[in-house]
């Protein structure tokens, strides 16, 4: 197959191994080390993809992340990858790849109409456009996200393993080219934990497409002398492959490894991830990442042919591939000059360089003379013609000294590529997204970091520092600072020299004027991808989008894949240029997660499917209950006992054994799933007093008491009983499915509003098994198994609490119930929990003690009528709907309690908790059931309440139900309604919600 474009030498592809792939339905053959656009490149392959809003066609305009036209399509239809950029996807045997954009194909795109039609499709014009008919949108988003060019989701289950892993390096270096290699070693001599990340698959960043030598050796050599270095260190991790997506606080980040993705599933085992995302704490981070080239805008600066210089340099250098047979060089800086020299190295004629600026060094000019070079000064591009493979020609226009005229036009420069480059951006995304400060260099016509707001700091060209020589010496210096702020011994480091780069300032030129030849209506781009145009900008200017957040949501700049990484800048220029105002004073638009796109699979790891989504809890004794054939509800991510059928028992039979059983002798039930919460501090009763609802303050030590707490709407969030343990120490219990939530809500108060209490709270809910033993005969048992605590009435009363021993192992002992029987809740450490669950079960054998699971503890307690979070309560009843108003205090203020005085909340009618029981004892209503007035079958029926809990209760004889009923304390004994799903209606009374021993005589014996 003929490459016309591969270099017979040179790169860093093995031809001794080439590789097959396909591309748009056809194969094509590549070498190991080539990317598909390297790949296809030397294929003589110029166009590929089509844009966003107009379908002009598109070649290749970056070598990296930067790239915001080659998007591909990765895979078979059913399980494919969409929108990789085509600079970054490694070719391997048996690649698919198709392009994204372009229907019937990419040479013939029925879309390209859009282009002849563009002047009535400017910026803003969905706006404006698609607002009717309201009911239209659905149609219209239909066919936008149709023509949009972008990639399909796979249809079938992906095949790849993904995962996640967490590290904590001393130093997090970013970026693998000579800044971050020379930072890295300086960390790793100094003994510290270093982690080296880097997006390309080869150490050696902007080295690899140079030939710049360092410590008197090519730089390749030095660079691999520091990676083997680096590789055989134990303190060292290097990651190459792996992009730094996200910066966050506290010095966390995430980079997302892509492990195997240059390689074809079938030949991986199916036990290796194909990608791995890292979640790093750092205590220093080096931001070593380097500088984005810019293009320049001018007329049709689009067309396939149009690249930045150091992608040219780029695919000749490190690929072996030359671009194309005649070259123009177009800049405003010195970089372009070397850019020249690599293609006529690679064999390409060199029509001339075009230089925006009046004069360039004498350096320049020798190193252009020797070569034999044209160099026009003081001239830019104006436009460039092309046909239907890509770029022909440029046309050369004399600049104005203001740059905003052109006075001459000087004719054509034939050429097949146009190497342009408009300066160098640093890549400031991640210290941006850090909290990080920018300004505005002038030199160098960019923003580079200021202030950092992390241990953070930048290094070399992110940095705004250029040349070769000044980038290592400023490596070495900061990161031996950061070394010793941390606290590590500063290794002797000896300097590497370097020859200087040449130099870096430019002459900005953001928008060359349109030449008199050029069509009227000619554009000149900025964001690739979107089409966003200069006029555009102006448009936006006009509409009085002057805010740059606003122009660039009106105008798409920096939507794209490539999240604006050659075009944002200049936008701002443009804009600055509109607005008459320094570009320093129109500031940059936001830098966001992700750097570059992650994958689904990439973020979701292996939390896939019912086993792995959510992570599964178990308790302490969990294969007792297997062992003895309990039956598991999920409650949050707790697998919790729901009931113990035995051989032949149906679930409501084992659920009357279980209920009887605790009523008349003695259950037991494992309650170790309750969340439970440390709380010390000298500030614990005032803390206590803000959120629950009740007072704290007379709680002496060794007691137990209720409490609910409010959300901001005085609405119950959550309940529990909280135990005094000694002087400025408590032990809070929540709800099972409320413990993270009620954690993380105490913690916000105590962090954001009352930073000054000294209160300290620590989640303890898996440290502590609890065992509820509950029944009559429960104090005997406790005798039994020699509990060595005083357990008569009198002396350990119904809400205590005391420490003693059972068979040797420490116990909290508390007199609480939530059954309504004699109840003792038992704590020890879950590491004594099975010992001790079995020896209760054992001396418990002779008075008939009977494990019982959630779905009976629901049954007892609602006979008791007491309350469960969130099945009797929805987020829209106060403790006064609930009947808990005694609970509430008048003498304090506490979380909710301004909103319990809203007119809402004091509403008459207001739903209120009561007890409902069918005129049918036997029948059972379902939970949820609706109920009304009228046993008439009008539709629509007004509502009075829902049912919220509903059972068979066998100490009763008859079925029980809990509900929220408008008005309901006030309709005790009057006759409504159940309406069913089936239609049918079920009569009920409404009754107190107390069913059992409303006295309360039991549960004090």
């Amino acid at each position: 197959m003929r490459k016309s474009n591969r270099l017979k030498e040179g790169g860093f592809i093995d031809r001794d191994q080439p590789i097959t792939f396909i591309f748009n339905r056809k194969k094509y053959q590549g070498y190991q080390g080539d990317t598909l656009a390297s790949a296809l490149l030397a294929e003589g392959i110029r166009i590929f993809g089509r844009s966003f809003k107009y379908h002009r066609p598109r070649g290749l305009l970056g070598s990296g992340s930067e790239e915001p036209n080659a998007l591909v399509q990765i895979g078979t239809p059913d399980n494919s990858t969409p929108n990789l950029k085509a600079t970054q996807v490694e070719i391997y045997e048996g690649l698919e790849a198709k392009t994204v954009a372009g229907w019937p194909s990419l040479d013939f795109d029925i879309g390209k109409i859009n282009n002849f039609l563009s002047r009535f499709l400017p910026a803003g014009f969905y706006y404006k456009t698609f607002m009717w008919p309201k009911s239209g949108w659905m149609f219209y988003e239909h066919q936008i996200r149709k023509i949009a060019g972008l990639g399909y989701s796979p249809t079938t289950r992906d095949k790849a393993r993904y995962d996640k892993r967490n590290t904590f390096p001393d130093v997090l270096v970013v970026g693998g080219g000579p800044c971050g290699l020379l930072s890295a070693l300086n960390a790793c001599r100094s003994g510290a934990r270093v982690l080296l990340v880097d997006e390309q698959s080869k150490l050696g960043g902007a080295l690899l497409s140079s030939d710049h030598n360092i410590d008197g050796k090519p730089g390749l050599e030095w660079i691999s002398e520091i990676e083997s270095e680096l590789m055989q260190a134990d303190n060292v991790t290097v990651l190459n492959r792996t992009t730094l997506t996200g910066y966050y606080d506290h010095n966390f980040l995430i980079a997302n490894e892509k492990r195997t993705d240059h390689e074809s599933l079938d030949n991986l085992s199916n036990n290796y991830s194909r990608e791995r995302l890292w979640r790093i704490r750092a205590k220093q981070v080096i931001l070593a990442t380097g500088a984005i080239e810019r293009p320049i805008a001018f007329v049709d600066n689009d067309v396939p042919g149009v690249m930045l210089c150091s992608a040219v340099s780029c695919y000749i250098r490190r690929y072996g591939v030359r671009p194309g047979v005649q070259g123009v060089v177009f800049t405003n800086n010195d970089s372009g000059y070397q850019t020249a020299i690599d293609m006529l190295s690679a064999g390409m004629r060199v029509a001339g360089v075009v230089d925006i600026r009046g004069r360039v060094s004498n350096k320049v000019e020798k190193l252009c003379s020797d070569n034999n070079i044209e160099i026009f000064l003081e001239h830019a591009v104006i436009s460039t013609k092309s046909n239907h493979r890509g770029l022909k020609s440029v046309e050369l226009g004399r600049l104005a000294t203001d740059l905003n005229d052109i006075l001459c036009h000087k004719g054509f420069l034939k050429c097949d590529v146009l190497a342009v480059s408009g300066g160098w951006s640093p890549a400031v995304h991640l210290h941006s997204q850090s909290g990080g400060k920018l300004k505005f260099n002038k030199a160098q016509q960019c923003f580079v970091p200021w202030s950092a707001n992390q241990q953070v700091i930048s290094v070399g060209a992110c940095n705004g520092v250029f040349d070769n020589q000044d980038c290592l010496i400023s490596s070495v210096d900061q990161s031996s600072q950061c070394l010793r702020d941390l606290g590590f011994s500063q290794p002797e480091m000896v300097m590497p020299g370097s020859s200087h780069t040449l130099s870096s300032d430019v002459t900005p030129c953001w928008n060359v004027p349109a030449g008199r030849l050029t069509k009227a209506r000619s554009k000149k781009f900025l964001d690739f991808q979107n089409d966003t145009t200069v006029s555009d900008i102006q448009l936006a200017v006009r509409e009085g989008y002057t805010s740059v957040e606003h122009m660039k949501r009106f105008t798409l700049l920096g939507f794209g894949t490539d999240q604006g990484k050659t075009g944002n800048i200049n936008g701002l220029g443009v804009l600055s240029e509109a607005l008459s105002m320094p570009i320093c004073d129109i500031g940059t638009t936001t830098f966001r997660p992700n750097y570059t796109p992650v994958t689904f699979g990439a973020v979701a790891g292996r939390s896939l499917g019912s086993k792995f989504f959510d992570p599964v809890r178990k308790t302490a004794i969990h294969n007792w209950h297997l062992t003895n054939r309990a039956e598991f509800e999920n409650v949050g991510q707790w697998k919790r006992p729901w009931y113990y059928p035995r051989i032949g028992e149906s679930m409501r039979d084992a659920v009357k054994r279980e209920c009887f059983k605790t009523r008349t002798s003695v259950g037991i039930m494992d309650a170790s799933t309750l969340g439970k919460i440390d709380i010390q501090g000298p500030d614990c009763i005032e803390f206590l007093n803000w959120v629950y609802t009740n007072d704290w303050d007379n709680l002496k030590n060794g007691r137990c008491r209720y409490g609910i707490m409010l959300s901001e709407d005085g609405m119950i969030m959550d309940d529990g009983v909280t135990t005094k343990i000694g002087d400025n120490h408590y032990i809070m219990t929540t709800t099972t499915g409320g413990a993270a939530s009620v954690l993380a809500w105490l913690e916000r108060w105590l962090q954001t509003e009352w930073p000054h209490l000294r209160v300290h709270l620590t989640s303890v809910s898996e440290h502590w098994s609890i065992f509820s033993l509950a029944g009559p005969k429960s104090r005997e048992v406790l005798n039994k198994v020699g509990c060595d605590i005083n357990l008569d009435k009198k002396s350990f009363s119904f809400m205590s609490s005391k420490t003693g021993k059972i068979d040797n192992i420490p116990v909290r002992l508390s007199r609480i119930s939530f059954s309504g029987e004699l109840g003792f809740e038992i704590m020890a450490n879950s590491n004594y929990a099975l010992h001790l669950w079995n020896l209760l079960i054992e001396k418990g054998g002779p008075f008939g003690i009977t494990p019982y699971g959630t779905e009976a503890m629901h049954v007892l307690r609602a006979e008791k009528g007491y309350l469960i979070v969130g099945q009797d309560t929805d987020g829209s009843v106060t403790p006064y709907d609930m009947g808990l108003g005694w609970l509430v205090s008048k003498n304090k203020d506490f979380l909710g309690k301004r909103s319990l005085s809203r007119s809402d909340t004091n509403r008459n009618n207001r739903k209120e908790f009561v007890g409902i029981k069918t005129v049918d004892p036997t029948i059972i209503l379902p939970e949820g059931a609706q109920l009304v007035s009228t046993s008439q079958q009008q539709i629509p029926i007004k509502m009075i309440g829902h049912v919220t809990s509903s059972y068979y209760s066998n100490a009763t004889r008859s079925s029980i139900a809990l509900a929220l009923v408008k008005d309901g304390q006030k309709k005790l004994g009057e006759r409504i309604y159940a309406h069913l799903i089936d239609g049918s209606i079920i009569p009920c009374t409404i009754c107190d919600s107390v069913f059992y021993d409303k006295d309360n005589l039991c549960q004090r014996r």
